[in-house]
């Protein structure tokens, strides 16, 4: 693995650039179930909190990644194209090839500290998910909201894995002294499209359930409604049935999103298409032929049908222009990950 020209850089364009590990990773697999056919990278990185590039569309300023890699598998996972800057590929290597910043707790703690951190907020799970599969071996968000928590900064979460609620205790703790959100990913409630699109992931229903334990717990948790996949979730059926479930747990708000296909994320997506679903192929070219994303007209439909069905079930903010607590991410970033951020 070709990791050496992977650069953080300096304070300012005087400082030199300095390899991104501080030594080499340490590879380890584990014979269980859960981790069987998967490898780690254990690293040790110089820097945790990364600074997201002024040209990107993120609502946010700021971010904290402890993995790269994601075994939730899920086809069409936007994240999938930063693996190739690992000389790894985006598809089974992605699902995979886990890369863990096992020195993530102690780097947040130090950054938080420092004299020129502002205390700005700080969001997770914008890029892979922080509480996959090896959150569960590794542990790192512990340390990492501990750290959060005794800084009093605020942050966000993003996550379509239950494990978040072994944290709920800290999470708990860091809403008394700071501003706290999480939302919890379910684009829809389809269990054959689940078994299939997200392999690596809790069922549904399980994360709408820690979406309604959060809530009890006085955790703003919301649902990002996301992907809706063009004709497999995206029926006025399929939708009201998902923001009927969503409502039952109790989101504090939902907020849909329409599949997007960034390079990575679309040869992946589009090959699990043709080997599953063929006959839709056409129609994908027609809408993502001229780029990532669906035509904004498609969208907007997509958009209105959500905020109408929420307002039907008593939700709150649904759309864009509403008021929200704290940022959920915008449909994709405007440039891929920097590998100087990571």
């Amino acid at each position: 693995m070709r990791w050496d020209n992977l650069r953080l850089t300096g304070a300012d364009d005087r400082d030199p650039a300095v390899p991104l590990f501080a030594e080499e990773a340490v590879t380890r697999r584990f014979d269980t179930p859960e981790f069987r056919g998967m490898t780690f990278f254990e690293v040790r990185a110089r820097s945790i909190i990364s600074r997201v590039p002024a040209t990107s569309r993120m609502s946010f300023q700021y971010t904290i990644n402890p993995y790269r890699g994601c075994s939730h598998a899920c086809r069409y996972c936007f994240a999938r194209n930063t693996h190739t800057y690992l000389d790894l590929d985006a598809g089974l290597d992605f699902d995979s090839k886990v890369v863990v910043k096992v020195n993530a707790p102690e780097l947040t703690r130090r950054e938080l500290a420092a004299p020129r951190w502002t205390g700005a907020h700080v969001a997770m799970g914008t890029n892979v998910d922080c509480y996959q599969r090896a959150e569960g071996r590794y542990g790192l968000m512990r340390g990492i909201l501990a750290a959060l928590r005794d800084a009093a900064n605020p942050f966000s979460i993003l996550t379509k894995g239950t494990l978040i609620l072994r944290d709920l205790d800290l999470l708990t703790e860091a809403a008394q002294v700071t501003d706290v959100a999480v939302n919890v990913s379910v684009g829809f409630v389809d269990e054959q499209v689940w078994r299939t699109v997200e392999p690596g992931t809790p069922h549904p229903e399980r994360r709408l359930a820690a979406c309604a334990r959060l809530n009890a717990a006085g955790i703003r948790c919301g649902v990002l409604m996301a992907p809706v996949l063009p004709y497999l979730t995206d029926s006025p059926a399929e939708l009201s049935r998902t923001v009927e479930r969503v409502a039952a747990a109790g989101a504090v708000h939902v907020t849909p999103l329409v599949l997007h296909l960034r390079p990575g994320a679309r040869e992946w997506y589009l090959g699990w298409l043709a080997r599953e679903h063929p006959r839709l192929v056409p129609r994908y070219q027609e809408l993502y032929g001229r780029g990532a994303y669906a035509p904004r007209a498609y969208q907007e439909r997509v958009t209105a049908q959500v905020k109408d069905l929420a307002r039907r079930h008593g939700l709150g903010r649904t759309g864009p222009s509403g008021p929200r607590r704290l940022p959920t991410p915008p449909p994709a970033p405007a440039v891929p990950e920097q590998l100087t951020l990571l």
